[in-house]
């Protein structure tokens, strides 16, 4: 099957993750998960807004039950710190004592995985885990430990399968990258 490349705002994108390959990446880490978490009943916290493609299709695979919740960060800037602080949005379930895995999109730097987790740990949850639809191993700059990765690429700007690029191209079903 032949996939032109797309223009999105500025930025010419070629084909990089066919939609095939991606959802088999899903179904592997949807079996494992499936596996570590049978008889646990795992809360799934799957980030807003990239991580929705990702997280609706891990669900599909699951076979052990699980439940899912949506939550977002929100930046703001904090004065008296450097930078801004990112603060989490949306989370109304009491993970204590849950199970909890955090499904993100991308995991690029690891700045929003280092903020988000001591927030999450600090309510007490059993475990805490993520699970990633992609890895940039060499754009890492936190000590983090990912447990669930799909996919693993390069230091590449990539589209499509819930990413975007300034708000578009999230609907695209293969995962494109800037040319």
């Amino acid at each position: 099957m032949h996939h032109p490349p797309v223009t999105i705002h500025d930025k010419q994108f070629s084909i990089y993750l066919p939609e095939r390959k991606i959802l088999h990446s899903v179904e592997i880490v949807a079996a494992r998960l499936s596996h570590d978490y049978r008889g646990k009943r795992p809360l799934f916290l799957a980030v807003l807004n990239g991580s929705f493609m990702f997280a609706a299709d891990l669900m599909k695979e699951m076979s052990t039950p699980c439940e899912i919740s949506f939550i977002r960060l929100a930046s703001y800037t904090d004065m008296q710190s450097t930078g801004s602080v990112k603060e989490i949005m949306g989370l109304n379930e009491d993970i204590k004592d849950r199970h909890v895995v955090v499904l993100e999109d991308i995991v690029d730097t690891g700045h929003t995985v280092a903020a988000l987790l001591p927030q999450l740990r600090q309510q007490g949850p059993a475990s805490l885990e993520v699970a990633t639809l992609l890895i940039k191993p060499e754009s890492l700059q936190h000590n983090l430990v990912i447990k669930y990765p799909a996919m693993s690429i390069a230091n590449d700007f990539v589209v499509g399968y819930g990413l975007d690029y300034n708000g578009l191209g999230r609907n695209l079903r293969d995962i494109y990258k800037v040319m």
